[in-house]
């Protein structure tokens, strides 16, 4: 049953005012989740869940504390409100934290423009089973793959509201549709495995299953018969599938809170050149159908498209309300936050400028090297960006695929990584992360 979360969000607020806090936020979330897994033809497991998160952070001087609860009952409010005030005069003071003032909050927004939820019908488990199946059996149907590890379908919608005593309340809702596939060939220690999925906010948009289940195939096939490369410095190329992985290290460098600590390789290089001339990176947390959008943060400041990288130079940090203050800066309105925690800054959806060539042209021009198509583990540096991580692709000979491997650790410094990357023009708009595949020239492969 729908319940009234601008509503439960007052009361949570009416609570912690009676309990004695000074200020406070509240958030409600109310969702639902339908998940179908199918393994040889079968049913192996559904999902359901659906409930309410309520979550009060309360503030008193300069202290604070936050807790949650899934039960909305008036009596779970007031016992929420009393235990978060008492939390809080026990806790450090933070002169850093507080709520936005009353002109910074966001005032007029268009929900609706984003196109965050899916009006259609939630799917039945029928219909995601269904997915499920046509997934797998288009896998299976590839000649050389011996199972299925999982063959999967999946529907999720959420109302999110949230309020605060400085005057702010609003809310949206969310849906996202899924199918993915796991497909396995070979046998023993020749065994070899790759996938292929969807996720979208509209079901309509989402790729066949019979597409995704033959990609997945395909992709494992691809991967038979593995060899370690030769160890020495080589040219690499991350395949789209994993180059959001070098971004997302950039995201995490740039996040205001690493670089408050000062455990950010890239504190101090604020107007300095972290990627090549011509390259920008932008965040646009209004694009349509992108699992990062929303019209305002976790709060309540608007958002906004703005500039991280611009032609190739840094420009601005990723903050919420206290990171902003400890820098002396504004707030970039990239507060995220469940209902269980406080905020901390978050980037929404970003988009790198893609490039002229192919990814088949960049292996051409490759001459000798790698083809990373997928990554475990990780060894990252926060203070200098010593990066190595070990991966799994294909060897190029002469700009052609020769064969694939694995067993291969790839190294590098990030700092100088990233203002070597030649971007290729192959990245899914619709992704939160929009990347194409990644060229780096020179690093060090560890194999044979």
């Amino acid at each position: 049953m729908a319940h009234d979360l601008s509503a439960l969000t007052q009361a949570l607020l009416d609570a912690a005012r009676t309990a004695g806090a000074d200020h406070a936020d509240a958030m409600a979330v109310e969702g639902a989740s339908l998940s179908i897994d199918v393994r040889g033809g079968r049913l192996e497991q559904a999902e359901r869940s659906e409930g309410t998160d309520i979550g009060l952070r309360v503030l008193i001087g300069q202290r604070s504390a936050t807790v949650s609860a899934s039960d909305i009952k008036p009596s779970t409010l007031a016992t929420m409100a009393e235990r978060a005030v008492a939390m809080a005069r026990e806790a450090p003071e933070d002169k850093w934290i507080g709520l936005a003032d009353p002109d910074q909050l966001a005032r007029d927004w268009d929900a609706d423009s984003l196109e965050m939820a899916d009006p259609a019908p939630e799917p039945s488990p029928e219909a995601l089973e269904d997915d499920a199946r046509r997934a797998e059996a288009a896998a299976l149907a590839v000649a050389g793959i011996s199972q299925i590890d999982a063959a999967s379908a999946a529907y999720g919608a959420r109302r999110i509201h949230l309020a605060a005593t400085n005057g702010f309340s609003g809310g949206y809702a969310r849906s996202s549709r899924s199918v993915s596939c796991v497909a396995i060939a070979g046998s023993g220690t020749g065994m070899e495995r790759d996938y292929d999925g969807d996720s979208r906010t509209f079901q309509s948009d989402l790729r066949s299953p019979e597409e995704i289940g033959a990609r997945a195939a395909e992709r494992t096939l691809a991967r038979m018969n593995a060899r370690r490369p030769r160890t020495g410095s080589y040219p690499v190329l991350y395949d789209e599938r994993i180059s959001g992985s070098l971004i997302s290290h950039l995201l995490s460098a740039v996040n205001g809170s690493a670089v408050a600590r000062g455990a950010s390789w890239l504190r101090d290089a604020m107007d300095s050149p972290v990627l090549p001339d011509g390259l920008s990176l932008i965040e646009d947390p209004h694009r349509p159908r992108a699992m990062g959008s929303r019209p305002f943060d976790a709060e309540g400041l608007p958002t906004a498209r703005r500039a991280l990288v611009e032609d190739g130079v840094l420009k601005g940090w990723t903050m919420d309300l206290a990171t902003a203050r400890k820098l002396g800066l504004k707030s970039s309105a990239n507060a995220a936050r469940s209902a269980g925690s406080g905020p901390s800054p978050s980037a929404w959806n970003v988009a790198l400028t893609q490039g002229d060539r192919s990814r088949e042209e960049l292996i051409r021009e490759m001459g000798t090297g790698l083809v990373v198509t997928s990554m475990i583990g990780a060894t990252i540096n926060p203070n200098t960006g010593d990066y190595s991580r070990g991966a799994a692709g294909y060897w190029v000979e002469n700009g052609e695929i020769a064969y694939p491997v694995s067993g291969v650790t790839v190294a590098g410094n990030l700092r100088d990584m990233l203002r070597r990357i030649i971007p290729a023009n192959d990245a899914r708009p619709w992704l939160s992360q929009v990347v194409p595949s990644l060229l780096v020239e020179g690093l060090t492969l560890a194999g044979d």
